[in-house]
């Protein structure tokens, strides 16, 4: 008698994450691959252009879900940038009413991305780049996020 074997084909349809970490000048991004293991750093635009930007990533990637750093002092109080960050995601959920967007704590990140830079034997002309600290910002925001969503 033949044994037959059947090739069983598992897919996950899984979107990516994708963080913001809002900035009035420069706005740092951060994604995880499509199974949501791994996050890592997208790019840095141009705030200006960021909407545009996003419609153009959206249009090319499954994204499931959208986090936006929280800016907040020590004290807990929003900080002033909450400001820009509003009319942003409210613009966005207009855009995109079916995409969840939310928000997760940034206290620390761009002090955490100035550390990893050391750590990591990046030189000082390197670390006086303002792009790449938001982008890593962004990353640290959605490793946070994914950490803290874990049972």
């Amino acid at each position: 008698m033949q044994s037959k074997h059947f090739a069983v084909s598992l897919q996950i349809n899984m979107g990516r994450i994708l963080a913001i970490d809002y900035g009035a000048k420069r706005t740092g991004l951060a994604v995880t691959d499509p199974l949501q293991i791994i996050a890592n750093g997208l790019t840095t635009v141009e705030t200006a252009k960021l909407v545009p930007f996003l419609q153009d990533y959206l249009q090319k990637e499954q994204v499931e879900r959208i986090i936006v750093g929280l800016p907040k002092q020590m004290n807990g109080q929003e900080s002033d940038n909450m400001k820009n960050i509003v009319p942003f995601v409210n613009r966005m959920k207009k855009l995109y009413p079916n995409l969840p967007i939310e928000y997760h704590d940034e206290r620390f990140t761009s002090v955490l991305a100035h550390r990893v830079m050391l750590d990591s034997g990046i030189g000082k002309k390197a670390r006086q780049n303002k792009a790449l600290v938001d982008e890593i910002s962004a990353t640290i925001i959605l490793q946070s996020y994914m950490e803290s969503k874990k049972f």
